[in-house]
């Protein structure tokens, strides 16, 4: 899963950003790295002189600390956000990734329930199908934000923490693993302590590789949105008019349904769902090309939202994935 800090408006952008000042290596005996030390032994048995000779080779890397600064959370309007990821180049890009790993997303998919469209689209917002993954070394990412990046030190400090009890779990070289300059890994970019409790050796080799094995990549999606609750054939969003009887100011968007199909109905919301009139659904507002878009979101999209905490994040999963299904649909008519 992805990070939980803002939401990735401009993740792509922030993932080729390149300083030009150099490396350091880390000096293991500054306190705040020997308590690190410490810790990982009393608590995990850590081999003491196998982890000071991982961090002695990690190195603190300034343009990662550049990047995590860059307001990421810069405002774009909903058409702005969707131009980056709803494009011709992409929904091609994923159609041709459905056509080759078919048989593993409707093994998948039937197996736990979550569609093919939201597996594909958010491997496409995510890392483009795999073509953008990050070029920081893991180890070097995390280590910087846990020792040289107050401000998110403890998280990143966490994360370091699982990260290397994955590697040991998973008999991983530390200085293998790439990602983004957060440390999110791989094609569906988890961070270490979502990659230990969400990734699944779909394949059945014994491992759990979510950079170069997509039977893993799309199991590992679908098993996190498992468990955050993904119900299976239920409607996720759909589009919404405010009719004459709407009264009042529009509510914030949040992260959760507060409302119901009857109640939104009731207060003039204009909508259609499959879903029944006690369903849990909330008005959502986006700023569109012309004037403002409402949406009606049900529990499912607030599922997406958890690997993500964005509304454009998710309605651009669920409307790539849609994009794509069609794709794949004209291209088998």
């Amino acid at each position: 899963m992805p990070i939980a800090m803002t939401p990735r408006l401009l993740l792509i952008p922030l993932l080729l950003i390149v300083s030009s000042q150099p490396a350091l290596a880390f000096d293991i005996e500054r306190a705040e790295v020997q308590k690190f030390i410490d810790t990982m032994v009393e608590r995990h048995s850590y081999d003491r002189t196998m982890l000071s000779a991982t961090l002695q080779m990690a190195k603190s890397q300034q343009s990662v600390l550049d990047a995590i600064s860059k307001p990421a959370e810069k405002t774009l309007t909903w058409q702005a956000y969707r131009k980056i990821f709803i494009t011709d180049k992409r929904i091609t890009a994923g159609a041709a990734f459905w056509q080759e790993h078919r048989d593993k997303l409707q093994r998948i998919s039937g197996d736990t329930g979550v569609s093919c469209e939201i597996l594909v689209g958010i491997i496409g917002v995510e890392t483009y199908f795999g073509r953008i993954t990050g070029k920081y070394r893991v180890i070097d990412a995390l280590a910087t934000l846990a020792f040289d990046y107050p401000p998110r030190s403890k998280f990143f400090t966490r994360e370091l923490e699982q990260f290397l009890l994955l590697v040991r779990e998973e008999g991983m070289d530390a200085s293998d693993a790439t990602g983004s300059y957060a440390g999110a890994m791989g094609a569906p970019q988890f961070m270490p302590s979502s990659y230990r409790a969400y990734a699944v050796d779909a394949s059945d080799d014994g491992k759990r590789d979510i950079w170069n094995d997509w039977a893993d990549v799309i199991g590992s999606v679908a098993n996190y949105f498992v468990a955050h609750g993904w119900q299976a054939n239920e409607d996720i969003v759909t589009q919404a008019t405010l009719g004459p009887d709407w009264k009042g100011a529009l509510p914030k968007n949040i992260l959760k349904a507060t409302e119901t199909v009857s109640s939104l109905s009731d207060q003039g919301v204009m909508f259609s769902t499959s879903m029944p009139n006690d369903y849990a659904s909330q008005l959502l507002t986006l700023e569109g090309k012309d004037d403002d878009e409402h949406w009606v979101g049900f529990h499912n999209f607030f599922v997406i939202t958890r690997y993500n905490r964005s509304v454009m994040y998710a309605l651009a999963v669920h409307q790539l994935g849609q994009e794509i299904a069609l794709e794949v649909a004209r291209d088998n008519s």
